[in-house]
């Protein structure tokens, strides 16, 4: 003889079968979007490019070269190194009442490519 059950346990079994179901529909998912992810990294490069070095490849140019710090400051070849630190100091401080942290960076990082190009260290100018 077979026993009714009862309200609250039928509910339970099918949240717990829902729960079950949506877990395994998730992980599928997941894992196709995973298998994608490969796809198109192989196809851009990706992983090539992380197979060189990761992202101390990717990301790890360490000097500005001497044409991009030039533009940054907006001086030419034939300029002095006052002409540089003058355009710096009206560059930085004009950017310093209310613009970006990103701009002052770059500012200084073209002053500092600049100044060692001026004192003789030139840096490797690679990028």
């Amino acid at each position: 003889r077979r026993f009714a059950t009862p309200p609250a346990e039928m509910a339970s079994r099918i949240l717990a079968n829902l729960i079950v179901s949506g877990g395994q529909v998730l992980l599928r998912a997941a894992a196709a979007a995973y298998q994608k992810a490969l796809v198109n990294a192989q196809r851009s490069g990706v992983a090539n490019e992380a197979a060189k070095g990761g992202a101390a490849s990717m990301f790890g140019r360490k000097t500005m070269s001497i044409e991009e710090a030039r533009s940054i400051l907006g001086v030419d070849a034939q300029c002095t190194l006052e002409d540089v630190m003058g355009r710096y100091a009206k560059m930085f401080e004009a950017n310093e009442k209310n613009g970006s942290f990103y701009l002052q960076s770059k500012i200084h990082r073209a002053k500092e490519r600049m100044e060692a190009e001026f004192l003789g260290e030139g840096g490797d100018g690679d990028g």
